[in-house]
């Protein structure tokens, strides 16, 4: 098994993609460390889990703490192989009618808390010449979506900034990887930001029709395991990307009307 006896830091590890992943890694006997801002929560998956687990939490919109929560973790087991950044925040509000409040926190933890996570464990990969830094991101940070300004704004972000050290860390043996899943059925929707900060509070239709988490996840491990630099999961969003590629203006059509229902 690719993560047997493995040291694999998950962010976002309390629900929906993040718990998948810790879920399906234990079965494969690796070693977890598992991030989110809800000590119970992670203290009763790591119950369920069947490998040795640190229960490590934080609040990643303290950007500033960031570069010590990355220190602690590297002393939990002397090193880490593998870094899966699934924590993040989604957006269900029209453009012009989203505070700057709302569009900092969702820049906030998508991108300068990956970013942040990122810069401070680079020294130690590159100590010991190797680690896998992964960041889950969207189709939202290919394409523009409505009702999603920020949130596609954030995603793009970090697509650009792990792009970037793709090309620097290319002769290297520090592997980075970005995932774009489309719709997949987690809680996403409900803890989702609206224009005025509060929570969307509901799982949106979408969400309901989307991919199983555990295939997801599964397909998430599989492009770890082989180097993948970029892992697309999409279903049905897959010809709404096909559409944005090659006929863009029956796209804006499509998602105009589609994403505003």
């Amino acid at each position: 098994m690719h993560f047997k006896n493995k040291i694999v830091w998950i962010t976002g590890a309390s629900s929906g993609i993040g718990k998948e992943l810790a879920v399906q890694l234990a079965k494969q006997n690796a070693i977890l460390i598992l991030t989110s801002t809800t000590t119970s929560a992670l203290e009763n998956l790591a119950s369920e889990l069947s490998c040795k687990t640190h229960v490590l939490p934080y609040n990643l919109l303290e950007v500033d703490g960031i570069a010590s929560l990355v220190d602690t973790a590297m002393q939990l087991e002397g090193k880490i192989d593998f870094v899966i950044q699934s924590a993040g925040i989604s957006q269900r509000s029209l453009a012009d009618q989203t505070s700057m409040e709302v569009y900092k926190k969702l820049m906030d933890i998508n991108y300068f808390a990956p970013v942040a996570l990122t810069q401070s464990i680079l020294p130690y990969f590159k100590k010991q010449n190797s680690g896998s830094m992964t960041v889950i991101s969207s189709i939202a940070g290919l394409i523009g979506f409505p009702l999603r300004s920020g949130y596609c704004a954030s995603k793009h972000a970090i697509k650009g900034y792990l792009e970037t050290l793709q090309c620097e860390f290319y002769k290297t043996n520090i592997h980075i990887c970005l995932v774009y899943p489309g719709r997949i059925d987690t809680p996403i929707s409900r803890n989702a930001l609206v224009g005025n900060g509060s929570q969307f509070g509901t799982t949106d239709e979408n969400n309901q029709v989307g991919m199983h988490v555990s295939v997801c996840a599964e397909k998430i491990l599989k492009g770890i395991s082989n180097n993948k630099k970029s892992v697309l999961i999409l279903k049905a969003e897959r010809f709404l990307f096909w559409l944005w590629w090659f006929s863009p203006s029956l796209y804006y059509k499509i998602a105009h009307n589609k994403g505003l229902k």
